[in-house]
């Protein structure tokens, strides 16, 4: 019975821990009006046949603050880029120069950034509807092992550690949301 509690902790730690990385990833998406290479890395590029995330093929890097700058490792790839790019639905306009892609991040508008702000704490909720499924899950278990015999006791001390963890891991969510908000307000 040890052995499955420990197991039962452990899944809640873990499925925790890939609601908070999954926001991480969705945070990372969400553009700030700062150019940065993560932000074409959903974009997906066909190359000999078989789709291939755009980091595979070319360089990407930034230029300043406003420009991103994808360098094709094959010259024949500039235009299956450039139209990966268009039809990744970013909103960024690339340009092609016959070597490189140029992209110009445009400028975020007020009304742009509050959206930008709604639909992080909308990743914000899914994370933590993830963490308290993975709290429910493991509390389910608890009360499963008490009508198999686990003291009442032991079971309430193992709901109050499945909770404390439920604690601190939306406290961490919320952290990160307030930081991804300040970056996104940030003129």
């Amino acid at each position: 019975m040890e052995e499955e509690i420990e197991l039962i902790l452990d899944n809640a730690k873990e499925l925790m821990q890939k609601s908070l990385a999954h926001l991480e990833v969705s945070l990372l998406k969400i553009r700030a009006g700062k150019a940065t290479p993560s932000m074409l890395d959903s974009v997906m590029v066909e190359y000999y046949g078989a789709m291939t995330p755009l980091a595979q093929v070319a360089n990407v890097s930034t230029l300043d603050a406003r420009t991103i700058n994808v360098q094709p490792w094959e010259k024949g790839m500039i235009e299956p880029i450039e139209r990966a790019i268009i039809n990744s639905n970013l909103g960024l306009n690339p340009q092609n120069n016959g070597t490189n892609i140029m992209i110009n991040v445009p400028v975020l508008t007020e009304e742009r950034r509050r959206d930008l702000v709604k639909q992080a704490k909308a990743e914000a909720e899914d994370a933590k509807v993830g963490v308290r499924n993975a709290r429910r899950e493991a509390n389910d278990e608890f009360k499963r092992l008490e009508k198999e015999g686990l003291a009442e006791d032991a079971v309430k001390g193992l709901i109050d550690e499945v909770q404390q963890l439920t604690d601190a891991t939306s406290k961490r969510i919320d952290e990160f949301l307030v930081a991804k908000e300040k970056d996104i307000m940030t003129v």
